[in-house]
């Protein structure tokens, strides 16, 4: 995707052949675009816990690069060990960060120590270019959603699309997961307009979506959180698409604190809500978001205070709240699947339910009922 017209991706080896790893720097945007360098493990637990890298699929490859990290600086088990276990650690909600993990430990592990970080280096790389497929082929399958809402609008009308949070490019490789549809809908020349809630506290939706959306050309209007079921009942919401950081194998979908309200006004309203992800999102151990997804809490500062930049073009961070009073910041929610209307993934589009995942992942049908399910494994994009 683009920024000031020139295609990127949100993280790549540096071009200097040290092995280091540069990512856009998130908590710059939407007012300065920066790239910071990643030199050490630290340096990956740091970005991911910090935000500097944020979104599911993003948080997955960088701690694929973080174990490539560590390799260089110890290719031992202990290592290995030890860096595996301060990624998980760095964000517990987003599935993808331990699938990331664990696929780089099945890559290195059986190696010889000085043999790892070669191969580690291949598979960070091939889980970007995975991911990067996985999304476009979710913007492929998702366009249709949007060619059927265009059908049945008035000739010219463009379609109203609300999302919640950043689920573009930006929260991915490539592509994004619940922005790829609508980047797929621009470029076959259909009309589309995106309600982008401003995703308190960390303002994600109006500081990196409206971001993206506008690098990308595409129209948009920023909104409160708390606007899109007005804009439902008066009919000025003819989908929703989300993201997801965790999806359990019978349809359940955490996601941005927030996505669940999202989900209660489009049911009340009749209008479609849709969850984007790629299989590395799919928790197939968990069948029951609520009760089994553990939800972050993070520092209650980023409630009690804002960051933006003033008229002099400075970037401040400013108290917003009554000194004294305590804050509370969850920063997910799981919306249940039966108020989502589909999921939208690399193979395709299916119900939110074990019997809707299945069908498109058979091979994760158990032969016996009685055993456990599998642990997550890479994706396969078809």
């Amino acid at each position: 995707m683009n920024i000031h017209g020139q295609a990127t991706r949100t993280i790549w080896p540096a071009a200097d052949g040290s092995g280091d790893v540069e990512v856009i720097d998130q908590t710059a945007l939407p007012h300065r675009v920066e790239v910071a360098r990643l030199t050490s493990l630290a340096d990956a637990v740091r970005a991911i816990s910090r935000m500097t890298v944020r979104g599911a699929p993003l948080i997955g490859a960088t701690a694929a690069y973080g174990i490539c990290l560590a390799l260089r600086e110890d290719p031992s088990d202990a290592a290995l060990a030890l860096a595996a276990a301060g990624l998980r650690a760095s964000r517990p909600t987003a599935i993808n960060l331990a699938w990331a993990v664990e696929a780089m430990l099945a890559a290195v592990s059986p190696l010889p120590p000085g043999e790892r970080q070669a191969a580690a280096q291949a598979k960070a790389a091939q889980i970007c270019d995975d991911d990067v497929e996985a999304c476009r082929m979710i913007g492929e399958h998702g366009l249709g959603l949007i060619t059927e809402a265009r059908e049945k609008k008035a000739h010219g009308s463009a379609v109203n699309i609300l999302t919640h949070c950043n689920a573009g490019w930006l929260a991915t490789v490539d592509w994004g997961t619940a922005l790829a549809p609508i980047y797929a809908a621009q470029a076959c020349g259909i009309p589309v307009h995106v309600w982008v809630d401003e995703t308190r506290p960390r303002n994600q939706g109006a500081s990196l979506t409206a971001f993206e959306l506008g690098q990308q050309g595409v129209a948009h209007t920023i909104i409160v959180d708390n606007a899109g079921g007005h804009l439902m009942q008066h009919g000025m919401v003819d989908l929703v698409i989300v993201g997801s950081d965790r999806t359990t194998r019978t349809g359940d979908v955490a996601n941005k604190i927030g996505t669940y309200l999202k989900a209660l006004a489009a049911f009340d309203n009749g209008v479609p809500f849709h969850v984007a992800l790629p299989s590395s999102t799919i928790d197939w151990s968990l069948t029951d978001g609520v009760a089994q997804i553990p939800i972050e809490q993070r520092d209650p500062r980023e409630v009690t205070q804002i960051t933006g930049r003033t008229a002099e073009g400075v970037i401040a961070t400013v108290d917003i709240a009554a000194p004294g009073s305590l804050a509370a910041n969850y920063a997910f929610d799981v919306t249940p699947a039966r108020l989502v209307t589909g999921l939208i993934t690399e193979r395709g589009l299916c119900a939110a339910s074990e019997a809707g995942l299945l069908g498109l992942w058979p091979e994760r049908i158990s032969p016996d009922p009685g055993s456990p399910p599998t642990p997550p494994s890479p994706h396969s994009p078809r």
